[in-house]
């Protein structure tokens, strides 16, 4: 299950008259439960979610994007939401690998509650990965761009 199946489990939870679901596999487990909200409330903020995966596989994600070499810079997502690499569909991204960026440039959009938040370098370098897909779910401190600083 990816972060684009979750949303629209989610999503299609929010409306039905079931509260609670629990999936769970070897490797995976999620459990949403839905809050009792008035029409004042915005609906997601009562939805609460939990993913927990097995040791062993966030072991194998963090040393992919551990890096050796000194001179990468790992720019982390500062809030959980949905990942855009451009402004619009039919945009084109703020970045792929292989650019060039500076402090301040907009490398993606991470989209929260309706609010679209800017990302922005935090160093001067080239961009050598992406490690999010275009849509993707992103968690809290979740490593987004691998950045090649200048010398």
């Amino acid at each position: 299950m990816n972060s684009k199946d979750i949303k629209d489990l989610i999503l299609t939870l929010d409306k039905t008259n079931i509260n609670k679901l629990e999936i769970q596999n070897d490797n995976f487990k999620i459990y949403i439960e839905k809050g009792v909200y008035s029409s004042q409330n915005n609906p997601y903020e009562n939805i609460t979610t939990e993913v927990i995966k097995n040791e062993e596989t966030a072991q194998v994600i963090e040393e992919t994007v551990r890096s050796t070499d000194e001179n990468i810079y790992i720019i982390k997502a500062p809030l959980m939401g949905t990942f855009y690499k451009a402004p619009s569909p039919d945009s084109q991204p703020y970045v792929s690998v292989g650019s060039k960026v500076s402090k301040g440039d907009t490398l993606c959009i991470l989209e929260a509650m309706k609010l679209m938040n800017e990302i922005e370098s935090d160093v001067d370098g080239e961009i050598i990965s992406i490690l999010v897909e275009n849509e993707d779910l992103v968690e809290y401190n979740q490593p987004l761009f691998e950045i090649r600083l200048n010398k």
